[in-house]
């Protein structure tokens, strides 16, 4: 046996599969992370629930995408502020008392993060809503456009039949 075929066969028992070739964390720090994931992310499902429940959600809906994107579909009831606008108008059109939950197009975008970033830099508190406006269409939820409201039907890929994941 060379070297070479020594070592693999070494390797071969050894070997991880990618998923675990870096350990899980212990319990404690993974539970630590995700506490502190839930700190700074809301899902669409559950923005929805909160605003049809009636009544103040509780926290301001911003939509950070440009104007162009915002006429083409929005969250009911959601501010229009674009990041570039952040710094210079949302002291005029943000309670900060209030929290705000922002959102771009979609997970491949990360504006509604650098909207968090500026708003949490002016002294709001703020999530992002994970999905964006992408996900909120395609989870069947009703949206505004310059016409008036709309909605699709739910995408079967992203919201499950019974219209709740149970998560």
């Amino acid at each position: 046996m060379t070297a070479d075929t020594a070592h693999t066969a070494d390797t071969a028992h050894t070997a991880v599969n990618p998923v675990l070739r870096v350990a899980p964390a212990a319990p404690a720090t993974a539970a630590a992370h995700f506490r502190a994931s839930l700190a700074f992310h809301a899902d669409v499902s559950d923005v929805a629930a909160a605003l049809a429940a009636g009544g103040e959600p509780g926290f301001v809906v911003l939509d950070s995408r440009s104007t162009e994107s915002w006429d083409q579909g929005h969250v009911p009831g959601a501010v229009h502020l674009p990041t570039a606008l952040i710094a210079e108008q949302a002291g005029q059109l943000l309670d900060r008392s209030v929290p705000v939950v922002t959102y771009c197009w979609g997970p491949g975008c990360n504006g509604a993060t650098r909207a968090a970033l500026a708003l949490a830099e002016l002294g709001y508190q703020v999530k992002e809503m994970l999905g964006g406006f992408e996900y909120w269409v395609r989870e069947g939820f009703e949206f505004e456009t310059w016409q008036g409201r709309e909605h699709r039907a739910a995408d079967p890929l992203t919201a499950p039949a019974a219209g709740n994941c149970g998560c």
